[in-house]
């Protein structure tokens, strides 16, 4: 089985005064699923790199309905968007997506682990 990688522009929302002019700006999100790693987890790295790994079915979840497992919370944004947010000890990371890019991905990571017909 190979590795989905999906690239993806997301919105980083927060009320910090280093972030409030950047709000609004897409930054570049990194989503990753390795089947021969684990298959039930996938990866989300931000810029700086910060990289979180979390439940594929919290993901999934998390699009139609608040989800919280850790230090990482997922839940559904008007019929359009989705957020998740990490939580550190450096602090919060709140990130905004598009609920389709997300879905594109598991539907991708889903066909990735598909066994084939006839074997």
């Amino acid at each position: 089985m190979s590795a989905v990688e999906q690239y993806a522009r997301a919105h980083i929302v927060t009320d910090t005064a280093d972030t409030a002019a950047d709000e609004h700006r897409a930054v570049p999100v990194a989503l990753r699923y390795d089947p021969d790693t684990d298959p039930r987890q996938v990866q989300v790295t931000l810029p700086g790199p910060h990289e979180w790994v979390l439940a594929r079915e919290l993901l999934e979840q998390g699009l139609r309905s608040p989800v919280t497992s850790g230090d990482i919370r997922v839940w559904p944004c008007g019929r359009v968007q989705a957020v998740m947010e990490f939580h550190s000890p450096q602090g919060v990371a709140v990130v905004q997506f598009e609920s389709k890019t997300l879905v594109r991905f598991l539907r991708r990571t889903y066909m990735a682990t598909a066994t084939p017909v006839g074997r």
